[in-house]
Formats: C-alpha cells, structure tokens, sequence
C-alpha cells in the first residue's frame, strides 16, 4: 500500500468542520425539542384520543415510519416549493427532522403512557388532581422516565441521520465535508476526520442526555437506576 495520508490541509479547513459541526447540533437540537413535543401530542391523542384522531396519527406515524428520511426531507424542500412556499435549507431541514422525530416519539411515548396502571389514575382522580395535573404528574412524567433509554439513543439516532441534509445544501457536517473534499480530494482524510466528530458529538449527546436525565428523574437518580 503505497498511499500517504495527509491531512495538512486541516490547518487552513477545520473552520469550516467547526461550523458545520455547530450546524448540525443546532439543527438537531431543535428538531429534537419540537419532534419531542409533536411525539408527546400525538401519543397522548392515540392513547386518549377519539377514534378518528386515533386514526389521523396512526397515519401519520406508520407513513413517516414506512418511508426514507431522504424522501420526506426532498417533499418538505421541493414540494413546499413548487406550492409557493420557498424555505431555505436549514429551515426544510429542520421541518423534516421534526416530522420524522415526532413520529418516532410518538410510538416510544405511547408504550411509556399505556404502561401506566390505571389504578394511578384512579388514585389521582381520588387525591383531587385536575386532569392537567394527572397528565403531567401521573402520566407523562412517570412514562417519560420508563422510555428515556429508547428516547435518548432515537434523539442519537436523528443526529446521526442529519447528515442526510446535505442532499438539500443544508452546509451542516457532511455538506462540509464533501465540499473539503471536492476541494482537497484527501477524500479519506476527510471522511476519517469527520467520523471521528460524529463520534464526539454522538458522545457529548448521549452525555448531555444522561444529565438532563438525572435532572427529571429523581427517583432514578436517588436509586441510582442507570438512564
């Protein structure tokens, strides 16, 4: 094997990797928030809701579930669109990721929500408890806690399937890196350094999960319940 690496060119293009690092968690962040919240609503629809909502998110869920993330992000960037709704990248990016994340928080939320007991709820509709307390308290919280593991390795997972947005120019870290390599044509290189960041960010993800998760868990992190 007669092939030399060489990764000079980093000392003028790790601005560039930063940047689209930064990118990729800010595009992450938010669509793991807002994914987090539409997942939580629409579990609770199909968990409490009628039969028709119950229907709609079924829908919704096993058509986002049974489709690539490429596709779906390609319908939310062209097809808004050629509808007369122009979006940048970043934006479409994010619109995507959240509907795709809200799908897949929706099944994870409703297992954690139907393994509440029912006797819960009846000992908070004895205690007084408004039925906005009760979701909270009794119900989401708790089922919050039992499906974190699945919850934090999904919130990984769509970090990871970020990369994906490059196919619409949104300059996160892979749009970063094939532009450094059509630029070097170190392409090894490139793609060894860029691994190696998603293996940091993967870490410092799971990281920040596991504090955010002994912050909202008490109890686990009096018992010392691993997260």
């Amino acid at each position: 094997m007669s092939y030399k690496f060489d990764f000079a060119f980093l000392a003028d293009r790790w601005p560039d990797f930063v940047a689209g690092a930064w990118l990729t968690v800010q595009l992450t962040v938010a669509s793991i928030a807002l994914g987090f919240v539409v997942g939580t609503v629409c579990a609770l629809a199909r968990v409490y809701g009628g039969p028709v909502l119950r229907r709609l998110v079924g829908i919704y869920v096993e058509t986002i579930r049974n489709t690539p993330l490429l596709i779906q992000i390609f319908l939310v960037y062209f097809g808004l669109s050629s509808l007369g709704l122009k979006l940048s990248a970043e934006v479409s990016a994010i619109v995507a990721l959240t509907v795709n994340m809200g799908a897949y928080t929706t099944e994870i939320m409703r297992a954690g929500i139907q393994s509440i007991q029912r006797t819960q709820l009846e000992a908070a509709d004895c205690l007084g408890l408004t039925k906005m307390q009760t979701i909270l308290h009794v119900v989401l919280l708790p089922a919050m806690e039992r499906v974190y593991p699945a919850l934090s390795s999904q919130f990984v997972l769509l970090m990871l399937a970020s990369s994906i947005t490059s196919q619409i120019s949104a300059e996160e870290l892979t749009a970063t890196a094939n532009l450094v390599q059509s630029d070097t044509y170190r392409s090894f290189e490139v793609y060894m350094i860029v691994a190696v960041v998603y293996l940091a960010l993967s870490a410092l993800y799971r990281f920040a999960l596991w504090a955010i998760g002994l912050v909202l868990f008490e109890r686990r992190r009096r018992l010392g319940t691993p997260l």
